[in-house]
């Protein structure tokens, strides 16, 4: 921003002139430069960027602002909220397009206008990636993959990835979501028989986060962690420690976006991110050493990595740019990461609506014992010609509460951009450097898209939607070449998991468990403080 770049220059000029004070009158040089910088860092931090910049010399102070002191701006009510909830009042006071601030009048803006939305995401995505500060600690524990890459980069890695995720290689690997998804509700009924009940209550966070990383194990790489009946394997482990929410941890996340040098504070949270970064970079490093090959030359092979190294070589002896071993290490990482978590906590969230809405929950259950009986069936519901025969995509009511779901608490509720030139967004110009939120979280609950019941949780809508709500209405997997590549896997995998589960149990609420919606974190998917806990019923 222009504010930060008259910085240097500024401290130049004030220490030059103090050194040709002192020359002239004679003064001591040190002391005279002492006493310039003194009044220099106050006046700059707190007069220049903290008012007169931000209120009457940005070329952003024509864009609605939300009204508080630049001195130390929003910060406070952002970081004591949940993720997306203040915007969401900011956008309604003073529309589509505002700007906050952070800190030292540092500004920011929030974007939920279609039409700038498209701009951003469909017709000029590149002009606006992920700020360095943003990537910083998600590229430790993701790796420079598709998620992280950016530009031409991107642009390769998006091409190379794309077989992978095609619609019919996703088909092919369903028998593997209803393998995993099967073990895990079998996995519930052995304890609960173990424990001689028929009602039992379960943290479902963590068994989806294991359950999913079994799947994007196997699915995505031939390579099965199977974290459902070993805990402690040390993978699992390893997303655990990233996903600590004591508040020291946040404050140092939070202090590593914009002080890199703070992750070598010899503290716990950088001791296990560390620890967590060694056990999943070997992990990945170890997979693509072992599966690279194989996939590279099996023919029958289909899982998501042997298809992206069939491409890869394709691309390759075409003469095109492809992955390196490295690039593909780094998919790993991410498809570990980001492919496991996010759906897990959509599918704990979903699980958790179902608990609080007992006739959706009924509904649903009924929907899937019409078109799959043999699931409630303890005899059935582990063949392999049945499972195989159905399509979780023919369920219309699994579709439109899976989509509410996502619309109502979307798993990863913001990304963060900032404009690399000058640009336009509505009717305002954009100066390169602009830091921009797109707030999922804010946006799929925008009354200007989905009316007066935006904040209820109602799958029926789906059937109706009114005119207003356009594509970018729905921001739960972006839109445009920074899509979701993994979409229709997450859509997929999600609607097996609660095919499975809601044939053998009924969910309530676990009333001596904090409600979840009270307090959702942030830390790279929107989860729960104290996790999701629901009270099963065998059926």
């Amino acid at each position: 921003m222009a504010s930060t770049i008259t910085f240097y220059p500024a401290l130049v000029a004030t220490t030059a002139a103090s050194i040709g004070v002192a020359k002239k009158f004679d003064l001591p040089i040190a002391q005279t430069v002492g006493t310039a910088l003194t009044a220099f860092f106050p006046l700059y931090f707190v007069v220049w960027l903290s008012w007169l910049y931000p209120l009457y010399f940005s070329e952003l102070r024509h864009v609605p602002t939300v009204p508080g002191n630049p001195l130390w701006g929003q910060f406070f009510t952002i970081i004591s909220e949940e993720c997306g909830v203040p915007q969401r009042r900011w956008h309604k006071e003073h529309g589509s397009i505002i700007r906050y601030f952070f800190p030292f009048g540092a500004e920011r803006l929030s974007i939920a206008d279609d039409e700038a939305l498209k701009h951003m995401t469909i017709k000029n995505p590149y002009n606006f990636p992920k700020p360095v500060r943003a990537k910083l600690w998600m590229v430790r524990i993701l790796g420079e993959g598709v998620l992280l890459a950016e530009g031409q980069e991107h642009m390769v890695q998006r091409k190379a990835l794309t077989a992978g995720f095609s619609i019919q290689s996703i088909r092919s690997l369903t028998p593997i979501f209803w393998e995993k998804s099967l073990l895990m509700a079998k996995l519930w009924r052995t304890e609960m028989t173990q424990a001689d009940v028929k009602v039992k209550s379960f943290e479902v966070l963590e068994w989806l986060n294991r359950c999913t990383l079994d799947i994007i194990g196997k699915a995505g790489f031939g390579y099965d962690i199977n974290s459902l009946e070993d805990p402690e394997v040390p993978i699992r482990e390893a997303y655990r420690l990233v996903f600590a929410f004591d508040l020291f941890s946040r404050l140092l996340h939070g202090m590593q976006a914009f002080i890199p040098a703070s992750k070598h504070i010899p503290s716990k949270m950088n001791r296990d991110m560390e620890t967590a970064r060694g056990i999943i970079l070997d992990k990945a490093t170890n997979i693509i050493a072992e599966k690279l090959d194989e996939a590279e030359n099996n023919v029958g092979a289909k899982d998501v990595l042997a298809l992206i190294a069939k491409e890869n070589k394709k691309l390759k002896e075409s003469g095109e740019q492809g992955l390196s071993f490295n690039t593909m290490r780094d998919q790993i990482m991410t498809f570990l990461g980001a492919g496991h978590d996010t759906t897990a906590t959509a599918v704990a969230w979903t699980v958790h609506l179902l608990s609080t809405h007992p006739e959706i929950q009924t509904r649903l259950r009924e929907e899937i014992r019409e078109h799959m009986p043999f699931l409630f069936d303890a005899e059935s519901r582990f063949d392999t010609d049945k499972i195989n025969a159905v399509d979780p995509d023919k369920l219309p009511f699994m579709d439109n509460v899976c989509r509410e779901s996502l619309r109502f608490i979307p798993p990863i509720p913001m990304t963060v951009r900032q404009s690399l030139e000058d640009d336009e967004l509505g009717p305002y110009k954009i100066p390169g450097g602009t830091v921009i939120y797109v707030l999922a979280n804010t946006i799929n609950r925008m009354p200007m898209y989905w009316g007066e019941t935006a904040d209820e949780f109602d799958p029926d809508r789906w059937d109706n939607l009114p005119e207003s709500v356009v594509p970018n209405a729905y921001m739960t997997f972006l839109q445009g070449p920074r899509g979701c590549i993994g979409r229709k896997f997450a859509e997929t995998e999600m609607k097996v998991l609660l095919c499975c589960l809601l044939s053998m149990y009924e969910f309530e609420r676990d009333y001596d468990t904090p409600d979840p919606e009270e307090w959702k974190m942030w830390r790279l998917v929107l989860r729960p403080k104290e996790g999701v806990t629901v009270m099963a019923t065998v059926l």
